[in-house]
């Protein structure tokens, strides 16, 4: 326990929360442009080829790279997605996704479970 004449001396400051997704402006989304299609292969205990975009945001004209959840998409160059900050463990430098179902990016069809995550509307 501090002494009073400690804490008159030095009151106790709270910690300010650090803002860990500087790239999205503190924005929970962002539009992009896809400037690249390309794999990444995950860190040491997994092993399989991630797809990921490199991508320039459209406000700020920062690039970065995000991850695209699923098996398949038909993204190109001058692709439009939506990307979200998500953190990526396995995939090094990567800390951003897509999200499925908005602009260029597709659902997956015929997707049973996990439909959210996917961009999958309900079956009638």
């Amino acid at each position: 326990m501090s002494k009073l004449n400690y804490l008159i001396l030095k009151p106790r400051v709270n910690k300010k929360n650090k803002n860990k997704n500087l790239k999205l402006k503190k924005n929970p989304q962002k539009k992009a442009v896809c400037l690249r299609v390309f794999t990444i292969s995950p860190k040491k205990p997994n092993s399989a080829n991630r797809k990921v975009i490199k991508v320039n945001l459209l406000e700020y004209s920062t690039t970065l790279v995000s991850k695209i959840p699923g098996e398949t998409s038909q993204l190109q160059q001058h692709s439009t997605v939506l990307i979200k900050g998500a953190r990526i463990r396995d995939l090094i430098g990567v800390s951003h996704t897509t999200v499925r179902g908005k602009y260029d990016l597709l659902g997956i069809v015929g997707r049973k479970t996990s439909r959210s995550k996917y961009g999958v509307k309900k079956p009638l």
